[in-house]
């Protein structure tokens, strides 16, 4: 990638992280239902991860997921019965959907737009069914926190796949963003580096 692309890509990536944080923290209940929130966020690190390879998404998850620790920190209630904000939460989640992301058919499926959704719908449920079972799991070690009461119906229903459909709603004006104003044209050939390492031999970067 020659200078002016590769400023051009820093350049674009700063102004959607810096954007789609603050429209996610300003105005998230413009974007919910039932509950839950379209996480705009999320959505892009995925895609990002799912078009651009693991190394686009690890940097600009990180750099997502700061943002989020510092503009909406998740407040976790410890141990000793204390609130707690939590520090690096945000940037771990965004890191592993990217790397999620990344190695979602990305080989097989030449990464296109249809398989874009079924990425987002499989990186949202496996994030919210690991959240719920963190946070059940959390009750038994800081019994202070209180109890787990969500039902089956809250959990699959209200939650799970609320989510994911917002999500996946989500996942349009992204997409048209990334197809017309993207860091790289989602059309341009791209190296097959990045396909090689997250789609053969053992997948060893899973292992870091």
């Amino acid at each position: 990638m020659d200078r002016r692309k590769l400023i051009r890509k820093i350049l674009v990536y700063a102004i959607y992280i810096l954007l789609l944080s603050s429209l996610q923290v300003s105005y998230p209940y413009s974007f919910g239902f039932g509950g839950q929130i379209a996480d705009f966020t999320f959505v892009f690190v995925v895609l990002t991860g799912y078009f651009y390879g693991f190394k686009d998404a690890a940097v600009v998850g990180l750099l997502m997921g700061l943002a989020r620790d510092c503009l909406a920190p998740i407040a976790i209630i410890g141990i000793d019965g204390t609130l707690h904000v939590s520090a690096g939460i945000g940037m771990l989640v965004m890191f592993l959907a990217g790397a999620v992301g990344s190695s979602f058919f990305t080989k097989r499926m030449h990464r296109n737009i249809p398989f874009a959704f079924v990425s987002v719908a499989f990186t949202t449920l496996l994030y919210k069914i690991s959240g719920h079972f963190l946070a059940y799991s959390w009750t038994f070690i800081a019994p202070a926190a209180g109890n787990y009461d969500l039902g089956v119906y809250e959990i699959v229903v209200r939650s799970c796949l609320l989510q994911t459909l917002l999500n996946l709603i989500a996942t349009i004006p992204i997409l048209l963003l990334l197809r017309f104003a993207g860091p790289v044209s989602i059309n341009e050939t791209r190296s097959t580096s990045d396909d090689v390492i997250m789609t053969s031999g053992d997948n060893s970067w899973l292992q870091i």
